[in-house]
């Protein structure tokens, strides 16, 4: 990330002031949110509450990658949208929402499939890569490009009123093949719009913590929350030396 040039002129030190108040971030922490690039995956239920807060919190770029079209069923959790963006591609009333949230965000989407042949383009010059998905399939073509590239990314999955978000950086970390072996078969699941807010505010906070080098990130940690209990649970989850991405048989 380069960011040692950039200074927060006197309108984006009010901005940002009480989050430079935070101990350890200061004004060179949001010097180094300004200069980073995030790719966040998905613009739906996940996607939205992480893609605002990043962008509220003065991320300098975001990339934001969706194929689908808002659709009524969304619009109880997937904040980026609205009932006069209906049929609409989700990713057109993303970005117009997120440059209304911060005007001084560089904001790009892409109308695009992430797959194998696409992935790189779609990610080119991120520091940090979100998954904001609802399905394993396009989450490991994620995590292989994380494998490969050695970039960090960070994982989360909501069902109900529940969640797990966890932080992947190859080779410290196991990556979500070793947690995920399988692609559990997909289905509608019910969703209460408050769990993806939850989870997706976790997911970018451990963004920004990355960013700025503040706090422990969930390395190596699977962390749950139960909503409906109103409680927190972590598992230690631990690299699988057999994995096909990232252990003995990757080739």
């Amino acid at each position: 990330m380069q960011y040692e040039d950039i200074s927060p002129d006197p309108e984006e030190l009010e901005r940002y002031s009480r989050q430079i108040l935070v101990p350890g971030w200061g004004v060179e922490g949001q010097k180094k949110v300004g200069g980073a690039t995030v790719f966040v995956a998905g613009a739906g239920g996940l996607g939205s509450p992480v893609s605002i807060y990043l962008a509220a919190a003065g991320v300098g770029r975001i990339r934001l990658c969706d194929w689908g079209r808002v659709e009524l069923s969304n619009l109880n959790r997937q904040i980026l949208h609205a009932e006069g963006d209906l049929s609409k591609a989700k990713i057109r009333s993303a970005v117009a929402s997120l440059r209304r949230v911060n005007p001084r965000v560089e904001v790009t989407g892409f109308l695009e499939r992430i797959g194998p042949d696409t992935i790189a383009g779609l990610a080119a010059g991120s520091d940090i890569l979100i998954d904001c998905l609802d399905d394993f399939e396009t989450r490991y073509v994620l995590n292989e490009y994380a494998v490969r590239t050695g970039l960090p990314l960070v994982h989360a999955g909501v069902c109900g009123m529940a969640g797990q978000v966890t932080f992947i950086r190859t080779p410290e970390t196991p990556c979500l093949r070793c947690l995920f072996p399988e692609a559990p078969p997909r289905e509608t699941f019910p969703i209460v719009g408050a769990t993806a807010g939850v989870v997706g505010c976790l997911e970018a906070l451990e963004a920004l913590k990355f960013l700025t080098g503040k706090g422990n990130l969930l390395m190596n940690r699977l962390l749950i929350w139960e909503g409906d209990l109103m409680k927190f649970d972590e598992i230690t989850v631990n690299k699988d030396p057999a994995c096909p991405v990232c252990g003995r048989r990757s080739g």
